[in-house]
């Protein structure tokens, strides 16, 4: 029995460092994603996030018709093979029929299956979004110039210009057309670097420092409240713990460098250092989203300008830290933020030519089947009657050519656009 006792005595030593016995309380990590699923939500900007993601959805397949060789339209059976490019769930026949307004659908007169094409009426409102970008090249010069100037070389990757171009306002060929076109302000390197060439002192005052303006003259603030402070808007139902405020107090005065100062970076390791640090990176992408259109831009976007912009900490962890002054949604396949100032009730505050285009976008889109008689009734009637189908005038074989691309032309008056009726069970179909 002693020996027993002791050998048990050998394995089990008592003591206040004895891992085995004690189990030592742990604070429970605060992280990136317990910061995403512990969050106050916004519900006018998830519900904005997730009809951007609807419009996103119908670009893209825009995108895919028009590059199309024989025409801007593709059958059905071909389009619902489409559904893992594009992310769609849902059934074809039953996506067609949830927006009339949008897609025209009709009987192809050669091979008489059922093919779909973008309506014109949405194709003017992307005409109309192009030409507006156009008439904006000077203020897309000015924009490209401050994202130039934030980055710590002069220098940007054009690869992440083009992941943000729609979230700018900029044109599709932006490098031929902006920076080719003014080689004065711009020079590519390689054709994947593009290069500030002189610095313009006029663009190196950032948005919050004309709303730090405005709150000094307006509000009759001291300039120690308002020198270095951000906006802070918080959504309905945030909780404030003990100390909140005063935490939020002394980072509203804390200095930081602002993102157009060339001064040296900060020293991490100095009293302070780390807040400013971070600091300075919520000034760089407060003015990032300021820059685009809808003050809004997807997460994993905005990684691809870490190096340039010299951010060097979790860009997502940091958006959700500041939940006053960003909110991150997670509505769709991606993760939007959104800059809380700008908007109000799900509306921005502040409108701009190309924001109300594709608000008009999103109207078609939120009209869903409604008010579609009036859109047959208003459909142009042609008055074409015969149409002369010359298989062999180019020297074409029969039902491949693409004599077929006119003869549709002529054709929409013959069959119905928007009928749908039997599309919901042909599309499941070919699906299988």
């Amino acid at each position: 029995m002693y020996r027993i006792w002791n050998s048990c005595r050998s394995h089990i030593q008592f003591g206040p460092f004895n891992s085995t016995l004690q189990k030592r309380w742990k604070k429970p990590a605060v992280t990136a994603q317990t910061r995403l699923e512990n969050r106050t939500r916004d519900l006018k900007l998830d519900k904005l996030a997730a009809q951007y993601k609807k419009l996103k959805l119908i670009l893209n397949l825009h995108h895919l018709l028009s590059t199309r060789r024989r025409g801007p339209f593709v059958s059905v059976q071909l389009m619902s093979r489409w559904n893992s490019i594009l992310g769609l769930n849902t059934a074809t026949g039953a996506f067609l029929r949830k927006y009339p307004h949008i897609f025209e659908v009709f009987t192809h007169p050669v091979k008489r299956n059922v093919c779909c094409r973008i309506t014109k009426k949405f194709k003017g409102l992307l005409q109309e979004e192009d030409n507006v970008i156009r008439e904006l090249e000077l203020e897309n010069v000015a924009r490209l110039k401050k994202l130039l100037m934030m980055s710590r070389n002069g220098t940007l990757h054009v690869h992440a210009l083009r992941l943000i171009r729609r979230e700018l306002g900029l044109p599709e060929d932006f490098r031929e057309s902006i920076f080719l076109k003014y080689s004065s302000v711009f020079k590519l390197i390689d054709l994947e670097v593009v290069v500030l060439v002189d610095r313009d002192k006029g663009l190196n005052v950032a948005e919050i420092e004309k709303w730090r303006e405005r709150e000094y003259r307006e509000k009759w603030l001291s300039e120690f409240e308002t020198k270095y402070a951000f906006p802070i808007n918080f959504p309905t139902g945030f909780k404030k713990g003990a100390g909140f405020r005063e935490k939020l107090r002394n980072w509203q005065r804390l200095t930081y460098v602002k993102p157009y100062e060339r001064k040296e970076a900060v020293r991490v390791r100095t009293c302070g250092g780390i807040e400013r640090f971070e600091k300075r990176a919520v000034g760089i992408l407060h003015e990032l989203l300021s820059l685009t259109v809808e003050k809004m831009v997807a997460v994993e976007r905005l990684v691809h300008f870490r190096r340039d912009y010299g951010i060097e900490v979790n860009i997502r962890e940091l958006l959700l830290k500041h939940p006053g002054i960003f909110y991150v949604s997670t509505k769709g396949n991606t993760q939007m933020v959104f800059l809380r100032e700008a908007y109000s009730g799900g509306i921005l505050v502040e409108p701009n030519p190309v924001y109300v285009v594709r608000r008009k976008m999103m109207d078609i889109i939120l009209l869903g089947v409604r008010n579609t008689r009036q859109l047959k009734i208003q459909k142009e009637i042609k008055e074409e009657t015969e149409i002369d189908v010359n298989c062999n005038k180019n020297g074409a074989g029969s039902g491949d050519g693409d004599f077929a691309i006119p003869i549709l032309e002529r054709f929409s008056i013959h069959y119905p656009a928007n009928d749908l009726s039997d599309i919901g069970d042909i599309s499941k179909e070919w699906s299988h």
